[in-house]
């Protein structure tokens, strides 16, 4: 039996779908609600659906679990409820951290790649020098804060589950991320805007020496995360706290011309303003450095952004089913 969190959500349920492919029992902790969530888990309903308000009592009843995926989180990165984040993000990963840690059980969890912030103190991966990090936003603070308590667990030499590993995830697209709302992937949005007969609008730079279009993210298509998900499951022996990227940032320009080309239709881009909310707030360059995860043993590929954005556009979005 593995427990993976956030399971209907975008990154889980691919992860989800891919675990009940191979076999295996899986319970699921996260909520429906009204979002037309439930679709995807359609083709592939768990064992078990859970509320996160019963993960404790269901814990406590020595059910028999493999491993943990916690990729469930208020990932919003305009949430305000402080307090609600930290019980979310913080609290529950704690729980969950030493419950695992109690009966030796596998831990994978969700950091985030917004907890390097904008960018300008790099993104060098690892427990080694954290403080040096400053996050934008009160979600990326969240994963950041219990990054820092995983470092100071193990540097106290309290007990720790026998895999633990977090992923600071990079920016992923692919099928369903419907229920995302605002969070939705750039991807998904540009696809509904030259569907829908227009071109795709990108934001002006508000940097100085930046081009407008030329902002660049490090895009990782949702298959490939699953794949490093996956290995990690089948190699016990990997722990640590890694990017998960693809190495390469594109800018958004490329995404632009990638979705039009998926789409078939002619390559133009509209530029408008940034909104005045983003302003000084917005990552205009990211690139997860891969080395470490390498260095532990992964040497699976990262799909191309136009790879990417075909297969997601071309097998989802634009074909019988968007949802896996």
């Amino acid at each position: 039996m593995i427990v993976v969190t956030g399971g209907a959500g975008f990154i889980g349920s691919n992860l989800h779908a891919a675990l009940v492919a191979r076999g295996q029992e899986t319970v699921v902790v996260d909520r429906l609600r009204a979002a037309g969530k439930w679709q995807n888990l359609a083709a592939h309903p768990p064992a078990r659906l859970l509320d996160p308000e019963r993960l404790d009592r269901f814990l406590d009843s020595h059910p028999p679990v493999e491993m943990v995926f916690h990729l469930g989180a208020i990932s919003s990165t305009t949430a305000a409820d402080g307090d609600l984040v930290w019980s979310t993000n913080c609290e529950l990963s704690l729980r969950l951290w030493t419950w695992c840690a109690a009966r030796r059980v596998p831990f994978v969890y969700a950091s985030s790649a917004a907890t390097y912030g904008d960018g300008s103190r790099g993104f060098a991966d690892g427990l080694e020098d954290l403080s040096r990090l400053r996050p934008l936003n009160l979600y990326g603070w969240s994963k950041h804060a219990f990054d820092l308590h995983v470092a100071r667990m193990l540097a106290g030499e309290r007990p720790r589950p026998p895999q633990w590993v977090g992923l600071k995830f990079f920016n992923v697209y692919g099928p369903n991320e419907y229920h995302k709302g605002s969070m939705i992937s750039v991807v998904k949005v540009k696809f509904d805007e030259v569907a829908a007969g227009g071109a795709p609008r990108l934001f002006r730079s508000d940097r100085a020496g930046l081009a407008d279009g030329e902002q660049a993210r490090d895009f990782i298509y949702v298959d490939d995360v699953v794949a490093v998900l996956l290995w990690l499951m089948e190699n016990p022996q990997v722990n640590g706290l890694y990017n998960l990227g693809t190495g390469k940032a594109r800018t958004y320009r490329d995404l632009a011309r990638a979705v039009t080309a998926a789409v078939g239709a002619r390559d133009a881009v509209e530029f408008v303003p940034m909104p005045e909310v983003l302003r000084g707030r917005y990552q205009s360059f990211t690139e997860a450095p891969m080395q470490r995860l390498r260095q532990a043993g992964y040497q699976g590929t990262f799909t191309p952004l136009e790879e990417g954005v075909r297969r997601y556009i071309q097998e989802f979005l634009a074909g019988p089913t968007p949802y896996r």
